[in-house]
Order: C-alpha cells, then sequence, then structure tokens
C-alpha cells in the first residue's frame, strides 16, 4: 500500500523543491517537525530546503539544502534547528517581493510553515499576491489554533508547568504560603487549565472565565483550614497578571506568607514530550504528501487522532474553543 501511494503522488505532482521554516514563538517538537518534513520530502523524491530566521530568512535567502542526515538526532531537542524570528520586513509588499524572488531564484516550489496564527496570516497573503502553495503545522505551546486537538509544544509545556508546580507545593506546605503561579498562553488559558487540574491547585485564573477580585477573596476565604493553597494564573486575564493580582488580596490573608512565581520562557523549552514528538512527526509527515497532492494554504491538524487539513483564515480567525468544564471539575475536587 505504500509503495502505491508514493508511486501515485511522485507521478502526479509538480512540485520538485520544498522549503521549510519556523516562524514566531518556538515550541518543543518543532525539531520533530523538521525532521519528519525533510525526511518525508526525501522519501518522495523531493528535495527538501531550510529556511533559517523564519520570514527574517526567506526575505534574506538564508537558505539551505538538506538531507536526512542534516536531521539526525533533533527529535529529542527542544527549540528549533532553524531559528525563528519575527518579521519586520515580510510584513511590507517589498519584503514580500523580496521572498519571492529568493524562493524563485533557489527553484523552490512550495513551503512548509510551522508556527502560529501570525505565521499563517503571513502564509495566506504570500499566497494571495503570488499564488505561492504553503501548508502549515500548528507550532506553539498555547494551543490556541483551531483545526486541531493538540497543537505542537501545548502537552511540553504543560507537563513543564506540572513539574514545577508540583515543587512549589512543597515549600508551600511547608511553609503556609499562598502561592500565585503565572504561566504562559497570550490570550488562552489552555496551559493555566490543564496543568492546574492535573495538579490539583485550589483555583485557576484564566482569560476565557474571569473572576473579580473579591470572588477570589471569597474562595480563599472558605479555604483558610488549609495549610498552603496554590493559584495558577494565565497570563492575558483582565485582572492583571499574578503580580498584580497577589498584591491586591496579600492584605487580607495575614496568615499566609503570599508568594509569586512567574515561569516565563522555561515552559517554552525543554526536551519534547512523547506525545509532541509523535504529533509533530505525522503532521510533517500529512504537510509534504498534502502539497503533493495540490493542498495549499492549509494547516495540517489532528483531531479525533485522524489528520484533517484546516484553511489558515478559518484556523486564523476561529479561536480555539476552551473546555470550561475542567474548571468545574477542579472545583469539585477543592472541596
Amino acid at each position: 500500500m505504500l509503495t502505491s501511494i508514493k508511486k501515485y503522488v511522485m507521478k502526479n505532482t509538480a512540485i520538485k523543491k520544498i522549503g521549510l521554516f519556523t516562524s514566531g514563538g518556538d515550541a518543543p517538537g518543532m525539531n520533530a517537525a523538521i525532521r519528519a518534513v525533510v525526511r518525508a520530502a526525501i522519501y518522495y523524491g523531493v528535495e527538501p530546503v531550510g529556511i533559517y530566521r523564519g520570514y527574517d530568512g526567506l526575505v534574506d535567502g538564508d537558505f539551505e539544502a538538506m538531507d536526512a542526515r542534516s536531521v539526525s538526532n533533533i527529535i529529542y531537542r527542544g527549540g528549533t534547528m532553524l531559528k525563528s524570528a519575527r518579521s519586520a520586513a515580510f510584513r511590507t509588499a517589498e519584503g514580500r517581493k523580496k521572498a519571492y524572488d529568493q524562493l524563485q531564484s533557489h527553484g523552490i516550489d512550495a513551503m512548509v510553515a510551522i508556527g502560529g496564527d501570525g505565521t499563517f496570516t503571513g502564509a495566506n497573503v504570500f499566497l494571495q499576491e503570488f499564488n505561492f502553495p504553503a501548508i502549515g503545522l500548528p507550532g506553539t505551546i498555547d494551543n490556541d489554533l483551531s483545526g486541531t486537538d493538540f497543537t505542537i509544544g501545548y502537552d511540553t509545556a504543560t507537563n513543564t508547568v506540572l513539574h514545577a508546580i508540583d515543587a512549589i507545593r512543597d515549600t508551600a506546605s511547608s511553609h503556609n504560603r499562598l502561592f500565585f503561579i503565572e504561566v504562559m498562553g497570550r490570550d488562552s488559558g489552555f496551559i493555566a487549565l490543564r496543568s492546574g487540574l492535573a495538579a490539583g491547585v485550589e483555583t485557576i485564573l484564566i482569560p476565557e472565565m474571569e473572576m473579580s477580585i473579591d470572588e477570589l477573596v471569597q474562595r480563599l476565604e472558605r479555604n483558610k483550614k488549609k495549610s498552603s493553597s496554590l493559584i495558577i494564573v494565565a497570563e492575558g486575564g483582565k485582572s492583571g497578571g499574578a503580580l498584580e493580582i497577589a498584591a491586591k488580596v496579600k492584605d487580607k490573608f495575614s496568615h499566609y506568607d503570599t508568594k509569586v512565581t512567574v515561569l516565563g520562557h522555561v515552559q517554552r523549552g525543554g526536551t519534547p514530550s512523547c506525545m509532541d514528538r509523535e504529533i509533530a512527526s505525522r503532521m510533517g509527515v500529512a504537510a509534504v504528501e498534502a502539497l503533493l497532492k495540490g493542498e495549499r494554504d492549509k494547516m495540517v491538524g489532528i483531531i479525533n487522532n485522524k489528520i484533517v487539513l484546516t484553511p489558515f483564515m478559518e484556523v486564523v480567525n476561529t479561536p480555539q474553543a476552551i473546555n470550561l468544564e475542567l474548571i468545574r471539575v477542579n472545583e469539585i475536587l477543592n472541596i
């Protein structure tokens, strides 16, 4: 069966060279995705070309031909071997024209873009202007892209947060402390919600379900008998970050030693989890096969464990819905 698929795709494609790049914030599993795209391209007789520094490298022509050995021993590494950047130049018509000229001069027929909504917006604009085919892979720890159940990097990030919360609880319970722990996620609470439930924190504050300071104080009053309390705060909420929220409630709980931990960019790094390596590998192969079958302007995702393709602008314009049932479950378990 594999041989017949390979023969069909190779016979019916005009694509001979595929460029690939990572853009926006880095995410664990991006290297596994790069490896999958490179080796899938070679499997189908297509030449892979790495583009360094995202859209900036596209504009500057920072390209390198890759082979199977180029991506050896990177599947377990965090970050991205192709580097990443946000490009001011690509936001201009002149910059995009220069990028197109670079692709033409290097004989590149199509692209695989690994990143988030900004990456896909750029690829969509590029298609409209130059009819240049691109397929995207969802590389972001935030898990805020529709069209996939999980983005590349999200599982690793939540596990990193979980380990940090477990360590913080040890010291919190030893000293009668109230800890506010801030996690990343931009404007979404996916990381906070999943890791907070798994860690058994007392309260989870996310942008999708705002809780007033008064409501938070009331909840903490009910938990006064506890030796310690952990509150996880997703960045981007209307009530502010962990430092601001902690300052507002500190005076009301004198029996607690109130502390704040902002986990920051530690959440972006680390060895990618088994799940992130698996979905990155599946998505990378699917991206190459989609391009060779004539697909373009779409993101590869996995929904209900099946590969799906969703148009870029549908992904960008339709926020991923968060599962608020997890909030209810957490409240039940923190009686």
